[in-house]
């Protein structure tokens, strides 16, 4: 039987009324948003259900609400599928690795939740901090975006960020640098979009937020992972409550390593992927880093009714 991994995506996937769909299908489903409002301390599925794009922008409201949404549609999907037994691997993209996590057993519903609202709270922080941003690079490699960055930065902050998919990679920075990168990158023969983010995420300008989460982390309970979960900075498997702990710090400031996760899952045998949260970012991204892979995208409730189950079972 072909092996499945479960992955999540992270900030950016967002979407106006996520989520809103599944609290009167699904009882697991309305209890997660329930419990989230009292652990935040505010109405964070109101804005799920009915806040705006520039609501959902925010840092600080975007990942709780991302994290949280996914987890909906998990617990939702969980009363029909043994989940963690049928989706055996799991991944997520930044933010979304916290729900890999979750999924995992490695982090508790309590936990997770505090974790992402004070994680996005102080990449918020940090990037009010300082004038800085993100491009995306079309058409190049590792090699070439880190040359880039070292010509663009001229004694500034500007490195890989995201390294998503063959030819697509972000980089983060001082925005000064970012404005140089667009126009060197564009003399270089390559595309180069500037980002609407708040800051330079995964970047050494986001260390005051990786200090602050180390401080959070501290206290908090991890469990080894019951299934394999794969680590964002290192492009393998985490190995346990210690090296988790320390990676989701290192995570802030270094650069997601999202292509090389996939393509270990697919040399591992999970041809099959189950995209769970709001939007359908990862499923391009998978395709893009192998065409053979096939991925489902669930984000609604009419995702888990009309998916043949068979296909993530």
């Amino acid at each position: 039987m072909q092996k499945k991994a479960a992955i999540f995506p992270g900030q950016g996937s967002q979407l106006s009324g996520m989520g809103a769909d599944l609290v009167d299908a699904s009882a697991r489903a309305k209890e997660v948003y329930e419990q989230a409002n009292a652990l935040v301390g505010f109405d964070l599925r109101a804005l799920c259900f009915e806040g705006t794009p520039e609501q959902l922008e925010a840092t600080d409201v975007q990942q709780p609400a991302i994290l949280v949404t996914s987890i909906a549609l998990l617990e939702a999907l969980g009363e029909r599928v043994d989940t963690r037994s049928m989706l055996s691997a799991t991944a997520g993209l930044s933010l979304g690795e916290y729900t890999a996590l979750y999924h995992a057993g490695c982090l508790k519903f309590e936990d997770v939740v505090r974790l992402v609202q004070r994680r996005g709270q102080l990449m918020q922080a940090a990037a009010n901090a300082v004038d800085s941003g993100m491009v995306s690079l079309i058409g190049v490699d590792e090699n070439q975006a880190k040359s880039i960055c070292d010509e663009a930065a001229q004694g500034g902050v500007l490195s890989p960020a995201n390294l998503n998919c063959p030819g697509q990679i972000v980089i983060s920075g001082d925005q000064a640098a970012c404005d140089r990168s667009v126009e060197l990158a564009s003399q270089k023969g390559f595309r180069a979009v500037a980002l609407k983010v708040a800051g330079a995420f995964h970047s050494p300008l986001m260390q005051s937020a990786a200090d602050g989460l180390a401080e959070v982390l501290t206290d908090v309970e991890i469990n080894a992972p019951s299934i394999p979960v794969m680590s964002n900075v290192t492009g393998g498997y985490h190995e346990n409550p210690q090296s988790i702990r320390k990676l989701l710090v290192d995570q802030v400031t270094q650069p997601v390593r999202w292509q090389d996760c996939v393509e270990k899952l697919i040399a591992d045998g999970y041809q099959d992927f189950a995209e769970i949260g709001p939007n359908r970012v990862l499923k391009g991204l998978v395709r893009k880093i192998d065409k053979s892979a096939k991925t489902v995208s669930i984000g609604k409730i009419e995702d888990i009714k009309q998916q043949d189950l068979a296909s993530i079972s």
